[in-house]
């Protein structure tokens, strides 16, 4: 019979093991391998079906063992060992406090993404998205930073993924209650579950309560709309991660963002927490945020621009999508029916909300409104996920900052990184460990100090090859398993799965290829020649095997047949030992994916990957990539540890049948050249030395930056730490002084021009380390000197006259204005360069609370009747 109602009953720890209780609730334990160790010792078996989660497993130990261990002293040492670390960890100074400059870093810093994966225990999350945010929030616990990260909790979490016995991908919903995950209620002081509300069309409202996950020194708050008080369409807002239409995506949006912000409020209110100085959006699904802070503002009497100022300074967006077609577009009128008088923020007039997410630049659609527009509006600073990212990210939003060259449009990069602790196996972890002590291998996976990574060069051959060998032996043990579950799901019975035991050869050179599958990853592009493809897999000295994951969206049918395509190659009974596909990739299955792989394989549509930290978290366990230029790798690669895949850039991209033919062509012939040959090779002691360097080098070179601690170091120094300051600076009266001039500013910039340019050259050559004069007059309409800057800007010009690298130096005012109005600029220009050499000059908004010349959008050029000459060669 079924039950008519689900409820959780948790154990009664003896007092003796309170502590577990503890323990299991933050989840530090998830990368913190004593702890694990001390959960398995409770009881291993259960351990094991508890799928390595402490609390489903203190919910399922018989009280009869917990009286045993209540009595075990060696445990209870243990225990206590634990509880004493987990205390110092998350009380004692860590590398942020340590900062000589730590008065002047944010108190706070709240930090919003739609998912967050922290561990499997805790199913929140897609895919590389939210295991950046997890990785985000572990590495600013290890370090120290006071981060609060906001997010929902979906009652289904991201689906889960089995095959059809035809290939084809089915997804599954599971139920989650959060009594039975590393959870607790926010309470208020009277024991009631705290909430935020949002108001909706028609007199409605969405309620929401307040989950805390502590990861680490980190809270965690996730929203969640399954409360008795919210009709049944308001209490599926959370129901799954990326599901339902545009206005269930929006209000998980609206929550999330302005939610969000509320329950920020509510924890600092109740636990005394500092509230948050700088506010970090992890791309565009919590853009809401800066509107509900504005509304906030509204209260202290600040007007709509004043607050956008304020809000501004001490916001931080970050973008990961390449392409205008990854960002969430609303339709206008939906936007609109859900704000002003009659729903939210209705001291904010709806027409201004409208306007920060207005597409305004060439080919902007008027009728959406684009997240990521707002969120770049609403932030000060922004930042990609990585170097060519930035770029990419300049010039897709350069439309944002007319004017402007790509390079000038204020957006920089933060390169990803990945949590070592989370993500390197703990037979790496104990080599380190053996060779420079525990502690030592800890702080260098943590704050990632160069010098003890370095030691790697001191391993023994026979350490590495041995450890390399263990690794890829469990990966056939793990894959094994998962795939003769995965054909009982597919309908197989015990008669026909006997091939099973010969799948996979520990002494064969193994790639890995599992990330989500929309069509620009190419899944399938290792199949483009499959006569080709055969002979690796089954090259008589040098075979290759490939183990495949990954999920496509639930909407995403052609992403379905890419994954359906592959399985029904690898079910092939002449390949299937040596190719496998495995379904419901998730944390669990990549912890035991990246060390075993040999090869982590990426083969994206350049520049389509904004960063794609799985071969990272490969990296960081001794596996070699073998990838196309993008992402990270465009930016670390050298040929010391991996391969790049050579693209077919140019005309051959415009057909993408012809580029897709010529990169695979490409990849086949790397592995059968250079990579086999490489690992299979032996040395006069019998081992591949030439690949063992190559792992080492991996490790020695790579390992410092691909770490989260370097890239949550790189936030704090380059983005919050400035973030803080400006938020500080941007008091009341600063704030509306700012929005003020502003406005003064583009109502007189239509007036403001480059009306003359004379310099002392009087040839179109000239002599390396010549100094020229340059004498601009300009008109500047309203404004004066003090609003401005005139700059002039020389380097190399191309073949159009466009300068490529460009100095901009600042004129100086010389007199004026005459009776016209105009005021003359002088300054010197220094030809400090040979070849073709150009300059020209332009005026730029300045004041002292500007984090950047072009963050108004607004410049002033000459005129071309007033260009004499394309530039002034020099030789």
């Amino acid at each position: 019979m079924k039950a008519i109602r689900r409820f959780t009953v948790r154990p009664v720890l003896p007092e003796a093991l309170h502590p577990l209780s503890d323990l299991a609730r933050n989840l530090r334990w998830s990368w913190h391998a004593e702890t694990r160790d001390l959960f398995q010792s409770v009881d291993p078996e259960r351990w094991a079906a508890s799928e390595n989660d402490p609390v489903r497993l203190l919910g399922n130990v018989s009280p009869g063992r917990l009286a045993e261990l209540a009595e075990d002293r060696r445990f209870l040492r243990r225990l206590a060992a634990a509880a004493d670390d987990l205390k110092d960890y998350v009380t004692g100074d860590r590398w942020y406090q340590s900062q000589s400059q730590s008065s002047e870093l944010p108190a706070a810093i709240a930090y919003f993404s739609p998912e967050f994966g922290i561990t499997a225990a805790l199913p929140q999350y897609s895919g590389g998205l939210g295991i950046l945010a997890g990785d985000h929030l572990k590495a600013a616990s290890d370090l120290g930073v006071p981060l609060i990260g906001v997010g929902l909790l979906y009652r289904h979490g991201y689906f889960r993924q089995t095959l059809s016995r035809d290939g084809w991908q089915q997804e599954h919903y599971p139920v989650l209650d959060p009594n039975e995950l590393p959870l607790s209620l926010l309470r208020e002081q009277d024991g009631t579950p705290s909430q935020v509300s949002l108001a909706l069309p028609g007199e409605k409202s969405l309620r929401a309560r307040i989950w805390l996950a502590q990861v680490g020194r980190v809270p965690l708050l996730l929203l969640d709309s399954d409360v008795e008080e919210n009709d049944p369409g308001e209490r599926g807002v959370t129901d799954r991660l990326y599901g339902g239409g545009s206005e269930h995506r929006l209000l998980q949006e609206m929550l999330l963002g302005i939610g969000g912000v509320r329950a920020v409020r509510t924890y600092c209110r109740l636990t005394g927490h500092a509230r948050p100085e700088v506010f970090h959006t992890n791309e565009g699904h919590a853009g809401f945020l800066g509107l509900e802070r504005i509304h906030e503002l509204s209260y202290e009497d600040l007007d709509f621009d004043a607050a956008l100022e304020a809000v501004r300074a001490g916001t931080v967006f970050t973008t990961h999508t390449p392409v205008p077609a990854g960002i969430d577009r609303f339709d206008r009128e939906l936007v609109a029916r859900h704000f002003g008088p009659d729903a939210e923020l209705p001291r904010i007039e709806v027409e201004r909300i409208l306007q920060l997410g207005m597409e305004t630049y060439p080919g902007g659609e008027p009728n959406l409104f684009n997240m990521a527009v707002m969120g770049l509006r609403l932030g000060q600073r922004a930042n990609g996920v990585s170097l060519l990212h930035g770029h990419v990210s300049r010039e897709m939003f350069s439309g944002l900052w007319p004017g402007f060259d790509p390079d000038e449009v204020p957006i920089t990069s933060v390169t990803n990184g990945v949590h070592a602790p989370t993500w390197v196996a703990p037979e790496v972890f104990r080599l380190g460990a053996r060779q420079i002590g525990a502690q030592r291998t800890e702080d260098a996976m943590t704050v990632g100090a160069s010098d003890r990574w370095d030691a790697v060069a001191e391993i023994p051959d026979q350490d590495i090859w041995e450890l390399r060998r263990v690794l890829r032996e469990q990966l056939v043990t793990e894959v094994r398993e998962r795939l003769n579950a995965s054909w009982r799901q597919r309908g197989a019975g015990t008669a026909e799965l006997g091939w099973i035991d010969g799948v996979l050869d520990p002494d064969v050179l193994t790639i890995g290829f599992a990330r989500r599958v929309p069509s620009y990853k190419r899944l399938t592009l290792m199949l483009r020649d499959r006569d080709r493809l055969l002979d690796l897999l089954l090259h008589p000295e040098r075979p290759v095997q490939i183990v495949v994951a990954g999920k496509a969206h639930p909407a995403d049918d052609g992403g379905k047949r890419l994954i359906q395509e592959l399985v029904r190659f690898a079910d092939d009974p002449r390949v299937r030992h040596r190719i496998v596909f495995l379904p419901d990739y998730g944390m669990a299955m990549a912890q035991k994916l990246y060390p075993g792989c040999d090869i982590w394989l990426n083969n994206p549509l350049r520049p389509l990957e904004a960063c794609g930290t799985s071969g990272m978290k490969a990296a960081l366990n001794g596996c070699l990539n073998l990838s196309v230029l993008d992402g990270w790798w465009d930016e670390w690669f050298q040929p010391d540890f991996g391969w790049a895949i050579p693209t077919a850039d140019g005309t051959a991209a415009t057909d993408e049948d012809r580029r897709d033919d010529l990169e695979a062509s490409a990849l086949y012939d790397l592995l059968e050249q250079r990579v086999a040959p490489r690992f299979y090779d032996r040395g006069p002691g019998g081992l591949p030395d030439r690949w063992i360097e190559m792992v080492r080098q991996t490790l020695t070179l790579l390992g410092p930056k691909v770490l989260a601690g370097r890239m949550v170091r790189e936030y704090v120094e380059r983005l919050y730490a400035p973030a803080a300051r400006a938020h500080r600076s941007m008091d009341t009266s600063s704030a509306r002084e700012l929005a003020t001039w502003k406005s003064r500013v583009r109502a007189a910039w239509p007036r403001v021009t480059v009306d003359h340019v004379e310099t002392s050259a009087a040839t179109t050559t000239a002599e390396l380390g010549t100094t020229m004069s340059l004498r601009v007059r300009v008109g500047l309409g309203d404004l004066v000197p003090d609003d401005v800057e005139v700059q002039a800007v020389s380097g190399r010009v191309d073949s159009g006259d466009r300068i490529t690298d460009g100095t901009a130096v600042p004129l100086k005012p010389a007199g004026g204005p005459d009776q016209e109005g105009r005021w003359l600029y002088e300054g010197p220009l220094s030809l400090d360069r040979t070849g073709p050499f150009g300059y020209t000059v332009r005026i730029l908004p300045t004041h002292r609370l500007l984090a950047s010349s072009a963050e108004l959008g607004l410049v002033a050029v000459p005129s071309e009747e007033l260009v004499e000459a394309p530039g002034v060669l020099m030789r």
